[in-house]
């Protein structure tokens, strides 16, 4: 199978987007994460990109595949805060910032959790987590730089998948708590 070229996965994607947003997207045979988002009748856009495992960030690669800000592309990280583990979603344009998070949910140390545990708990895998429809319903924050946006994308629960949605609906769905933990 010949590798696609940057332009052809940016339009491959649009026409994925497209056809989603018609209802395609919406089958019960999705992602956890996309069942999740039909049940709660929430507004979202399906993108599918073809996930090269040589590409050095997830969150990167999605955002350059579908032809996305950084600042719009949100990454789901699993910290350990206090010995309880937390998701922080985080623009894929910066880092993390393990005090903030760990005091936006009233805790004094924050550390990123075993990636096996992370896992485990939520269901998904490493790179593929999404902050919706997980094993385990964890304490989540949300960047509040997501707020400057109409819509963002984070995992759709796998590698190469991601959804589109307003902040507002994430918020609300995970229960987050809005807090400036990413750094720039």
């Amino acid at each position: 199978m010949a590798k696609k070229s940057k332009k052809q996965q940016s339009e491959s994607a649009t026409r994925e987007a497209h056809a989603n947003r018609a209802g395609g997207g919406r089958r019960a045979g999705g992602t956890p994460a996309t069942v999740a988002l039909t049940a709660a009748g929430v507004d979202y856009t399906v993108h599918s990109y073809d996930h090269d495992p040589a590409h050095p960030s997830y969150g990167e690669e999605a955002a350059e595949a579908m032809g996305v800000s950084p600042d719009r592309v949100f990454k789901t990280l699993v910290a350990d805060v206090d010995g309880a583990l937390t998701v922080a979603v985080v623009p894929v344009a910066g880092t993390l910032d393990l005090k903030a998070l760990a005091a936006a949910v009233g805790g004094k140390r924050a550390a990123m959790a075993d990636p096996t545990l992370a896992e485990r708990t939520t269901g998904y895998v490493r790179g593929g987590i999404s902050p919706l429809g997980q094993r385990k319903k964890l304490p989540t924050v949300l960047d509040d730089s997501a707020g400057t946006h109409t819509t963002i994308c984070v995992s759709a629960g796998r590698r190469g998948l991601e959804v589109e949605l307003a902040p507002g609906d994430l918020t609300q769905l995970t229960g987050a708590v809005l807090a400036p933990i990413g750094r720039g």
